[in-house]
């Protein structure tokens, strides 16, 4: 089982299995919602999360086709989940390690910010 937490400690979680490519998100909506980009492996099914603790936990419709969770206490962003999926975005950083994570892929990087560059191999696809 892999775990994971918000920064507090009032959203904990187990997932069975995790992808083990951590996608990078450089859409304006992604880096104001986490303040910089978003990082996040993915779990096959919502369903294979287990909440050994959710009482912080909160949904924001973040647009017509996703809703992101969060923790209401401490501010920790955690999941994406487009509606109508069974998967569900998981936040790489807020998973206890070893996490055996590699970055996959960046997704539009048309978006990102003017502050930084994206280096290393992965690919770079301007939209998604």
């Amino acid at each position: 089982m892999i775990k994971g937490r918000c920064e507090c400690g009032q959203v904990r979680f187990e997932v069975a299995e995790v992808r083990e490519a951590v996608t990078i998100c450089h859409c304006s909506q992604c880096r104001r919602t986490s303040g910089h980009l978003w990082a996040a492996t993915r779990a096959k099914a919502f369903e294979d999360l287990t909440f050994l603790q959710d009482e912080g936990l909160v949904w924001y419709v973040s647009s017509d086709f996703a809703k992101r969770g969060f923790c209401k206490a401490c501010g920790s962003s955690l999941f994406y989940r487009m509606n109508g999926e069974e998967g569900v975005g998981i936040a790489a950083g807020c998973l206890e390690p070893p996490t055996k994570l590699h970055i996959g892929q960046h997704i539009f990087t048309k978006d990102k910010g003017d502050y930084y560059d994206i280096t290393g191999d992965a690919p770079q696809l301007e939209t998604y």
